[in-house]
């Protein structure tokens, strides 16, 4: 099989850096007790040691903590603050405590965490909802990434950066530093809980990781299919995600106007009970439109009245090349053109290899199957066989520019790379 001639591989290679990271919660591990309520838990024991200090010793270790990591954590102070807040149960056995106490208690209570040690992968593309002072002919874009760190956890992390009037790209340099979102409303609901997370505003979006913080997430945030909404002139974006938490998985939604607040809400029906949905970029004929994969193998389309339900759907495509004959999944949210609506697609094939395809379907009935490619765009190219995943490529969304199509990709599920498709020789080659 021979490379499309059309599609250019760009060599913008954005590769993990373990030297990022971000301050967690530590929990110490309960160790086995008998059940006396007298008993105290081990977070009690070290609120003590610290209180047994004297106030000299207490304040020069704070500052001996303050000098090795506040170069590291915007605002660390009001962070060890917060996390002695949160410490309620420990802190209510004890007597009250001053400033430096608090500060340096929540110190002992939270851990770095390195949020892309192992892989920065799975990349979406979207516009950027602030285009001042950008060229004219040029685009500012968000790319969101799914970063791994220890025990495999998976976080949401951004980069920004423009297209230019010539078709060339640029990907802003990241910040040194990085911070997580307050939580600030969180609410049960029918499945699991709904969450409002805010960031402070920050000179640069690459600052701003969003962390698993509800227990369907424990385990991850996955493989974000970010895409820009427009409904009745007004623009959101949304994205549909695995939340996973070690034993299950499910689809979730977050929805952001400005990537500073974020909500996060399960969806529900049994349309959302597996992984890769991606919800169209606007109605169609009234209703909220996903392509859905149901059964592990094809690809469904599935309509809904509520955003946050999703029942039934029909298969519109199933394997059919021998690249995709193991399955096929939607890479993104469907691209809408002049021609229809441009689905990229994964097919998984012999070895396991996943390779990056297209399909067209029809602009007024998206069940209708238009045109698909016979041989991948994209596939692993000898340099981008080897990672943490051997032999994939691999991506949660791409985006139009001029006759460009702007695709973001991820490598052997370690690192992310861009390549552009030429969008009329993209229409030509199909069938």
């Amino acid at each position: 099989m021979l490379q499309a001639t059309f599609v250019n591989r760009r060599a913008l290679h954005l590769r993990p850096d373990p030297a990022r990271v971000i301050v967690r919660p530590f929990k110490p591990a309960t160790e086995p007790r008998d059940l006396n309520p007298t008993d105290k838990t081990r977070a009690n024991h070290i609120v003590e040691r610290v209180l047994n200090l004297d106030p000299q010793a207490a304040a020069g270790q704070l500052a001996d903590v303050l000098e090795n990591f506040q170069g590291r954590h915007r605002n660390l102070l009001e962070t060890f603050e917060r996390r002695a807040d949160e410490m309620e149960e420990a802190l209510l056995a004890h007597c009250t405590f001053s400033e430096v106490q608090r500060q340096l208690i929540g110190a002992y209570f939270l851990h770095e965490y390195s949020f892309e040690a192992s892989a920065l992968f799975n990349p979406s593309i979207v516009p950027h909802p602030d285009q001042s002072g950008i060229p004219n002919g040029s685009l500012r874009f968000i790319l969101s990434l799914r970063a791994v760190g220890e025990g495999h956890v998976s976080s949401l992390t951004f980069r920004a950066g423009a297209i230019a009037a010539d078709g060339s790209i640029r990907v802003d340099p990241t910040a040194r530093l990085a911070t997580s979102p307050r939580i600030a409303h969180r609410a049960a609901g029918p499945i699991g809980d709904e969450v409002e997370i805010v960031f402070e505003p920050a000179p640069d979006i690459s600052e701003r990781v969003i962390f698993p913080v509800t227990e369907s997430q424990s385990n991850g945030i996955e493989d974000a299919r970010f895409v820009q909404f427009s409904d009745g002139g007004r623009t959101t974006y949304y994205a549909t995600y695995t939340a996973y938490k070690g034993t299950a998985i499910r689809s979730e939604l977050i929805e952001t106007t400005d990537f500073l607040s974020f909500r996060m809400t399960p969806l529900q029906g049994a349309a959302a009970r597996n992984k890769g949905m991606a919800l169209f970029p606007r109605k169609i004929d009234g209703r909220y439109a996903m392509i859905a994969r149901q059964d592990n193998e094809n690809l469904y389309l599935v309509y809904s009245e509520d955003l946050n339900r999703w029942e039934g759907g029909q298969p519109i495509l199933k394997p059919q090349f021998p690249w995709e004959f193991v399955q096929i999944g939607n890479c993104g949210s469907p691209v809408e053109l002049e021609e229809g609506w441009l689905m990229l697609t994964h097919g998984v094939g012999p070895v396991r290899k996943y390779s990056i395809g297209a399909a067209l379907l029809d602009k007024r009935d998206p069940s209708r199957v238009l045109a698909r490619s016979s041989e991948p765009l994209l596939r692993p190219e000898p340099s981008e066989r080897e990672g943490y995943v051997p032999n994939v490529v691999y991506t949660c969304g791409a985006m139009t520019h001029n006759d460009q199509l702007i695709l973001p990709y991820a490598v052997s599920d370690t690192y992310s790379n861009f390549a552009t498709i030429q969008i009329s020789a993209l229409m030509r080659s199909m069938s």
